[in-house]
């Protein structure tokens, strides 16, 4: 009898220590020293999932990996201080995750051993809205992506890692040409959901190690961890520029924007955040300035030497005046015959005293303070009177080559500029070529395409200088009266040895083909080069190989000489 009531009052007080253990918190478990579950309350067990298999298990192994060093370390606490030890922790449940703030405590068991009473709240909730404070702290509302808080985090860890490794990597300016336009057109709802789809096109172009962050308005910031390579940044660069090219379709209006991206590579750049996107910023404005749609990387040389020198500056000017501007003519033959068919104006500064100044120099300085409007309308008429010379010495037609910069196309003087350079010259519409860049095409598509096409109604044509580099856009060669494609020289050079050059060149020639648009061959510098290209269908040839770049005395003795050889008459064997 006495046992029978012992049982009972076991069983009883077992009852209730259960019923209190359900009542302690969301999960209990009552576990042996190593953390092994004894006991697991009701509610514990229909959270983490009816029909695992608990008592017995280590409590551990129904933890998040990640967490699972916390909780040794809390159970470990509460067995050697004797007091609570407290974590949060994640218990896996059913395919996703239970935040639980758990408390561990050690207590003496009947049979002398340590045992520990684990006794959780359910924290997710919590959890969550922390996590939204964190990421509305850390990430832009309007895109979702990092902000410049975050941003800044990830540059000191990528500047941490990359002293580590002894491996640099680059970061990324770039904001979006043509959205001011947009937003001051249709609003800012527009212009918002313009960003939106910009930032996930963005997004999308890069690696998973790599960091796109808005820091304000339309300017973006990006972050490419091991990337130091030119090439490699530009190859990152192009598919970024390519994704903005493509037309934005919101609430029924079809907008277009470009992009422009400075880069700066650590530690070449800068050593610290601040000179780093200071120089990626910089770099960004020279892309501007010097035709958008483009990635420019910096240098430290051109950028804070020659183009920021105000006596250069001055000296331009006075240069003006006194006439040391002047113009080269390279000759650019047909591939095939190797006959010289026209020349390109390459504009040169003889600087008394220093010899000859870099276009890389004095042109990106001339277009920003817009001296290149007065130098490019100089250019074009001398260009077009002096090919009417080269024609008379060669006793046959020829076409001249002539590059419009961004600002000169800009100008609303423009046309005007061009039909009194071509009725003072008596020049044929044909026979005058204006190179432009991609860029130009894309970042004010509707000025381009109106002033195109005033100027193709004139018979003059259109190249596209340096295809390839820039969007490389399959759109604009259908909505522009497109003549001509010239082939950069990076496809070139390594010609015909490299098997990816090979099947761009293939690809570009092809295009053009169908397309009935003539092709020019930049940078050519040997006969395999051009025994190459005359073989795949490319037009015409430019470079040292056939004609370096000549002053137009030297041209005209080049042209007579060669038309005394054709007039001779052929040898009899």
């Amino acid at each position: 009898m006495f046992s029978l009531r012992r049982d009972r009052h076991d069983t009883l007080a077992k009852a209730q220590v259960e019923s209190l253990m359900e009542a302690a918190g969301d999960v209990v478990f009552r576990l042996n020293g190593e953390g092994t579950i004894l006991y697991a309350s009701r509610r514990a067990a229909d959270l983490i999932g009816p029909d695992a298999a608990l008592d017995g298990s280590p409590l551990a192994a129904f933890v998040d990996p990640a967490d699972q060093q916390a909780i040794a370390l809390a159970i470990s606490h509460a067995r050697q201080s004797e007091q609570p030890g407290k974590t949060n922790v994640r218990f896996k449940q059913r395919g996703a995750l239970l935040w639980v703030e758990l408390q561990i405590s050690a207590y003496p068991a009947e049979d002398g051993d340590t045992e520990l009473l684990a006794v959780g709240r359910d924290i997710s909730a919590q959890q969550a809205t922390e996590e939204r404070l964190r990421h509305m702290a850390t990430h832009d509302a309007l895109t979702g992506l990092p902000n410049r808080s975050l941003l800044s985090d990830r540059i000191r860890m990528a500047i941490a890692h990359a002293r580590r490794i002894g491996r640099g990597f680059a970061v990324l300016a770039l904001d979006l040409d043509g959205f001011k336009k947009v937003n001051d057109a249709l609003g800012h709802p527009i212009g918002d959901a313009l960003l939106h789809i910009a930032a996930a096109r963005l997004a999308a172009t890069l690696r998973d190690v790599d960091t796109i962050a808005r820091v304000g308005g339309d300017e973006f910031v990006a972050v490419l961890p091991g990337a130091v390579a030119e090439a490699e940044i530009q190859i990152i660069a192009r598919r970024m520029i390519s994704a903005m090219q493509l037309p934005f379709e919101i609430q029924g209006h079809t907008l277009y924007v470009g992009t422009s991206i400075g880069a700066a590579v650590f530690p070449e750049h800068g050593d610290s955040e601040v000179k780093l996107l200071a120089h990626a910023d910089t770099a960004m404005y020279r892309a501007k300035e010097t035709g958008k749609a483009r990635c420019v990387i910096y240098n430290q040389h051109k950028f804070t030497h020659a183009e920021h020198d105000v006596s250069m500056e001055a000296a331009m000017f006075q240069a003006v005046r006194d006439g040391e501007f002047l113009l080269h003519y390279q000759p650019i033959v047909d591939a095939r015959s190797r006959q010289i068919v026209g020349f390109e104006a390459l504009m040169r500064w003889q600087r008394p005293g220093l010899g000859m100044v870099s276009p890389a120099q004095f042109i990106p300085m001339a277009e920003n303070n817009g001296l290149i409007n007065l130098l490019g309308a100089w250019a074009l008429k001398s260009a077009c009177m002096q090919i009417k010379r080269f024609e008379e010495a060669a006793g046959r037609p020829l076409y001249v080559s002539v590059n419009v910069s961004p600002r000169q196309f800009r100008n609303d003087q423009f046309l005007d500029i061009m039909d009194e350079a071509m009725a003072l010259s008596g020049l044929n519409g044909h026979q005058l070529l204006l190179e432009i860049t991609e860029g130009i095409l894309m970042s004010d598509p509707e000025h381009a395409e109106a002033l195109l096409t005033e100027i193709a109604a004139r018979n003059v044509r259109i190249a596209i200088d340096d295809f390839g580099t820039g969007y490389s856009s399959l759109a604009y060669l259908k909505r522009f009266p497109i003549a001509t494609l010239k082939i950069d020289r990076a496809f070139i050079k390594d010609l015909p040895a490299s098997v990816k050059d090979v099947a761009i060149c293939n690809v570009v020639l092809s295009l053009a083909s169908h397309l009935n648009l003539t092709t020019v061959a930049e940078g050519v510098e040997n006969a395999a080069q051009l025994d190459f290209l005359a073989a795949h269908g490319c037009g015409m040839i430019q470079g040292y190989f056939t004609g370096r770049p000549l002053l137009p005395e030297h041209a005209i003795q080049l042209l007579a000489g060669s038309r005394a050889v054709e007039a001779q008459p052929a040898l009899v064997q």
